[in-house]
């Protein structure tokens, strides 16, 4: 497969494409060149073209089926994120044994003015699934045996790209696209450090970021948003302040800020995700779960302190609003287009909770790019293949609209409302990608059922099938043996809580359900669980499931739906901070006894858990899981310890199951906000051990306060605390 091998003919083919690239390079462009056809004369023509030029080992990712000595270093796709920060001038991406879309979004990104992202795909690409397959065939489907929609998709849009370089298998000369008009040079800025106007204008206001008026930078990749985070923090620590925080869902997305840093500051930036300079200033990275850990802990936070956020669409608002209150200068910044598929979701969900937490927040938005020049052909090639820039349009009115059930085939050849569909869950969810077109394209069991217009939909649910396994597996599973692929929420319980029949029954998980800002609080929601649910009745589903972070608003939708909780997980996601739920609804008799175990284990477990596993479950949601646990008897003595709390002098930590009790019979019947807030401090006392204040003294006051609070609210609706025998 070495250069010599190549035919003359196409031979005169890669001088073209070369010559191509040489104008790539003065009009500081990039382009994706599209290999057509077998492996072999795929991959003879990528080596070909590194070979023919003065260029630097490309980065190639995919999974050969054999070794080939020609080849350079295969990253494989599951390693395609330690490469973001970087940058490459050719990236060849041999898709002949299976195509990673989350991969290929991350690794376009990288790719520098005048470079080339190679292609290579089989001939037919679109006919069948390839291995890459495997990650979304759960047990019992073969990836063999799977629709390829996505596939034929991203076929038909690459051959109706007049931007892609195609060159196919048994053509000698590829055909090349017309170049458009060159884009307008970007002025120089001031700042030698930086390289737009933009990131000038952004590192300036970073380095002087105001008390309680946070900054807000969304830009698209390659914005170099990340790159002026860096440049901002090594000044603010030159200017004398001491500590500065950075976080991010992953410590490799903040390799770039930190490389910027460290180059302002004309230091090594420690492996540790730390840089400090001599005098003495700290950059130090830590992840959402710690730096909330620390912040609860009074080891982070408070005045003069600084916090950078980088990629913050990824972080749930509930835990970006409580860093606000902790930091008094902070800073987000985000991808607003990208394949993280996350930021517009993340500006309309955040901005509420800014105006009401500090109103005086400022936005800045970054558009010149600073790898390549504007309107750059690869960037719109892979915005339209991978639907990074999918928005919903504003709704038409679903008023007597039923929820209708897509035909995936269709679907997939349906541009717009494909686009649209997706372009509600991404503004929806914090951690929609690529790879789930696939999922809703070619998913096994998938459904997908949209209300309102398809193309201008009011909100979308999606939905998989899981369970129905034999007796002798679902042993397999529950002994940890065995882990079939998928069925999420029907393996956990049986794996993590040791229910059997959690498996054998079938399921049903809504995994995405979705809704437009512009019809949220109007009954959507509810519409399309009901929808939901009457499809899995129809389809003799045992139960409705979901899984979510354990977040008190979305617990509450649930709740009201009628679902209860089943599970919650014993450590926080390290992306979110969150601890993931698992609630469920029974829809047969069978399904009914299902649950009935589920939840009396799930009782069972929840006081022991949260007095260690979960002490870090946020009171507001805690009070939301407290009904799973049954009302509680209240003995004479148990009724005079919370009035010894409240109205005499007894230590609240002697008198904690009189608490617990009183807490949990609260949250049966919580009657207003005043009682709601008292009860998430009594019961993060009583079950976790929360201080309510910084001083002793304080913190009693505050739960005798609160106990108080809660049993005047028990007198007034009709004596919910009646004791019940004798003894404490």
């Amino acid at each position: 497969m070495s250069k010599g091998r190549l035919p003359d003919s196409h031979r005169r083919g890669i001088s073209a494409v070369l010559h191509h690239i040489a104008r790539l390079a003065r009009r500081r462009t990039r382009r994706l060149l599209w290999l057509e056809g077998d492996a072999a004369t795929g991959r003879c023509r990528a080596l070909a073209l590194w070979q023919a030029r003065d260029w630097a080992a490309p980065l190639w990712m995919g999974t050969p089926a054999e070794e080939t000595a020609d080849l350079p270093p295969t990253l494989p796709p599951s390693k395609a994120r330690t490469r973001l920060g970087q940058e490459h001038e050719l990236v060849v991406v041999d898709a002949t044994t299976g195509l990673n879309p989350d991969a290929l979004g991350a690794l376009g990104g990288t790719l520098t003015a005048g470079g080339l992202l190679v292609l290579i795909t089989p001939a037919g690409w679109g006919n069948e699934p390839d291995a890459d397959y495997r990650r979304i065939a759960d047990h019992p489907h073969a990836w063999q045996d799977l629709s390829a929609h996505y596939l034929a998709r991203l076929e038909r849009c690459l051959a109706a790209d007049a931007g892609v370089i195609r060159w196919r298998a048994g053509v000698a000369a590829p055909w090349l696209p017309r170049f458009s008009a060159s884009s307008a040079a970007s002025a120089i800025p001031e700042d030698s450090a930086c390289i737009t106007e933009d990131q000038a204008r952004a590192v300036a206001r970073l380095s002087r970021l105001k008390r309680r008026r946070p900054l807000v930078i969304t830009a698209d990749r390659g914005r170099g948003k990340s790159a002026a985070l860096g440049i901002a923090c090594a000044r603010l620590l030159a200017r004398g302040v001491a500590h500065i925080a950075v976080t991010s869902p992953r410590p490799d997305a903040v390799a770039a800020l930190f490389a910027h840093a460290a180059a302002e500051a004309g230091v090594r930036p420690e492996k540790t995700g730390r840089l400090t300079r001599e005098n003495g200033g700290v950059l130090e990275f830590f992840a959402p779960d710690a730096l909330t850990a620390a912040v609860e802990a009074g080891t982070l936070g408070g005045d003069g302190s600084y916090l950078m956020v980088d990629e913050a669409a990824a972080i749930p608002p509930a835990l970006l609003g409580q860093w606000l209150d902790a930091f008094p200068r902070i800073a987000f910044a985000t991808t607003v287009h990208g394949y993280e598929g996350s930021g517009r979701g993340f500006a309309l969900r955040f901005r509420e909770r800014l105006t009401r937490q500090t109103p005086q927040w400022q936005a800045l938005t970054l558009t010149e790019p600073v790898r390549f020049a504007p309107n750059d052909p690869l960037e719109a090639t892979l915005n339209r293949l991978l639907l990074l820039r999918a928005a919903p349009p504003a709704p038409v009115s679903h008023e007597g609209s039923a929820v209708g059930w897509r035909e995936r085939e269709t679907l997939a050849q349906d541009e717009p409302t494909l686009e649209a569909l997706f372009g509600l869950l991404v503004q929806s969810h914090y951690r929609t990608t690529p790879d789930d077109v696939r999922q809703l394209l070619d998913g096994p069991a998938t459904r997908i059922g949209v209300l309102g217009d398809a193309r201008a939909p009011a909100g979308v649910a999606v939905m998989r099938e899981e369970g129905g396994f034999d007796a002798a597996l679902a042993e397999q599973v529950a002994r940890g043996e065995r882990r079939p692929q998928g069925h999420l929420l029907a393996q956990s319980l049986a794996a993590h809580v040791g229910c059997r029949d959690a498996l054998t029954a079938r399921w049903q998980r809504i995994t995405r359900i979705a809704v437009h800002p512009d019809e949220r609080r109007q009954g959507a929601g509810r519409r399309l669980l009901a929808a939901a649910e009457k499809a899995a009745r129809d389809d003799h589903a045992d139960l409705l499931g979901a899984t979510f972070g354990a977040e008190a608003g979305l617990l509450a939708f649930w709740q009201t739906a009628g679902f209860v909780p089943v599970r919650l997980g014993i450590s926080r996601d390290t992306a979110t901070g969150e601890y993931a739920l698992m609630v469920a609804r029974a829809l047969t008799p069978r399904g009914e006894a299902v649950l009935g175990e589920l939840s009396r284990r799930f009782a069972r477990n929840l006081p022991g858990l949260l007095a260690f596993d979960l002490a870090g479950l946020p009171p507001a949601a805690l009070v939301r899981l407290l009904p799973a646990l049954p009302p509680p008897a209240v003995p004479e003595a148990a009724r005079q310890a919370m009035y010894d709390v409240a109205y005499a002098r007894r230590d609240p930590r002697l008198a904690r199951p009189a608490l617990q009790a009183l807490a949990v019979a609260a949250a049966h019947r919580l009657l207003g906000a005043r009682a709601h807030d008292a009860c998430a401090e009594l019961a993060g006392f009583a079950f976790q051990n929360r201080p309510l204040a910084g001083s002793h003294r304080e913190h009693v006051s505050a739960l005798r306060h609160a106990t108080a609070t809660l049993l005047n609210a028990a007198g007034h609706s009709g004596g919910t605390l009646s004791p019940v025998g004798t003894g404490e």
